[in-house]
């Protein structure tokens, strides 16, 4: 991974707080529930290729996953169905957009039936 390229790990302490914190042994903010947050990154192609290869493995092997960059992470487990978005245009500065929606667990129990 390169400096300015977020990493994928498959470790998470997700709790939902709804603030950010300080972890002692990183130093990082950790990004929690009931905030937003977004970072843009222009990478090679390989960079991309990279984190988009370690993305898919943590897809793979599980449903929590951790995105971070040296000032923060994010702790996320997600659910299904994973929605993929390919958007094409052609026109022009042809351009390919692929898209990765990832949708929240619910950490919920259904009510039971007695």
């Amino acid at each position: 991974m390169t400096d300015d390229q977020p990493d994928v790990d498959g470790e998470t302490g997700a709790t939902g707080e709804t603030e950010t914190e300080e972890t002692e042994s990183t130093e990082r903010t950790v990004i929690r529930s009931g905030r937003e947050f977004e970072r843009e990154y222009r990478l090679s192609a390989a960079a991309a290729g990279e984190f988009l290869v370690d993305l898919g493995e943590r897809l793979q092997s599980g449903d929590e996953l951790t995105i971070t960059d040296e000032e923060w992470e994010l702790p996320f487990g997600f659910g299904e169905p994973v929605e993929l978005e390919v958007d094409y245009d052609g026109v022009d500065d042809p351009e390919l957009e692929i898209e990765v929606e990832l949708p929240g667990r619910s950490d919920d129990t259904g009510p039971s039936v007695e």
